[in-house]
């Protein structure tokens, strides 16, 4: 959920400020959720299509902002050391969510979310990094609208939905798999490549909010990962502990 390097000069400000509202509407999204959970508001408002839709919406926000941070963080020379260190740390921080998951909601736990699919975005996207900017766009429409067209039951089991094929995917609470969303993340490499790398990137860089609210967006951007993992057993807690109090 940020860049998979954090090297000062590779940053855009703009790029954190963006990434900092997309967690703050993980968060009210998630909000949504555990009061419709704990039945505090109108049961089935976080099923309700638009409200799913917000949520697919911060998901392709963040899968696109992966891309985006592959192309900056690697202008110069891919830091192999450090982009291994930021996946392993991604990828543990999905293997907690999976288990914890399974603790509480084993019929609809985590098995591949959104932080299992930035890792392997963030993999296969620096495997790609040095194709043709043409060439990673087209990959990335092709990902993007493959499920459109073809999908196969034979994709249906936990094992294999995670690729993004299955007709009727099993239940889970988040669910981000590699066909459609790494192909947003390849539309946002391809993105960054035109738009923010070279002459244009100074445009980018001043286009930043300098007051309170920019800075406060910047520092959510910054440490999304850390609010992830944080937010939900904090909004759970109290939640829940309300629920208790107004339902005994």
């Amino acid at each position: 959920m940020s860049s998979i390097t954090a090297l000062p000069p590779n940053r855009l400000v703009i790029v954190d400020q963006i990434r900092g509202i997309a967690i703050i509407g993980v968060v009210i999204f998630h909000l949504v959720w555990d009061l419709d959970f704990t039945n505090l508001i109108e049961s089935g408002f976080a099923s309700h299509p638009i409200w799913i839709a917000f949520g697919r919406l911060l998901a392709g926000t963040f899968m696109f902002l992966v891309g985006v941070s592959l192309v900056l963080a690697t202008r110069e020379t891919v830091q192999w050391q450090a982009a291994i260190k930021r996946i392993s740390k991604i990828a543990f921080f999905a293997l907690i969510i999976t288990v914890a998951t399974y603790v509480v909601f084993p019929s609809a736990f985590v098995f591949y979310g959104i932080l299992h699919a930035i890792a392997v975005a963030s993999i296969l996207g620096l495997l790609l990094l040095r194709l043709p900017t043409f060439v990673i766009l087209t990959i990335g429409i092709t990902v993007w609208l493959t499920p459109v067209f073809y999908t196969n039951d034979a994709f249906d089991s936990r094992w294999l939905a995670w690729i993004g094929l299955s007709q009727t995917p099993p239940i889970s609470n988040d669910l981000v798999p590699v066909f459609p969303w790494f192909g947003v993340t390849l539309v946002g490499m391809a993105t960054a490549r035109l738009v923010l790398v070279g002459r244009t990137s100074s445009r980018f860089a001043g286009m930043t909010m300098q007051n309170e609210i920019g800075k406060f967006l910047s520092f959510c951007g910054r440490y999304s990962l850390v609010i992830y993992m944080l937010h939900q057993p904090f909004l759970l807690a109290i939640i829940v502990t309300l629920s208790n109090w107004l339902n005994g």
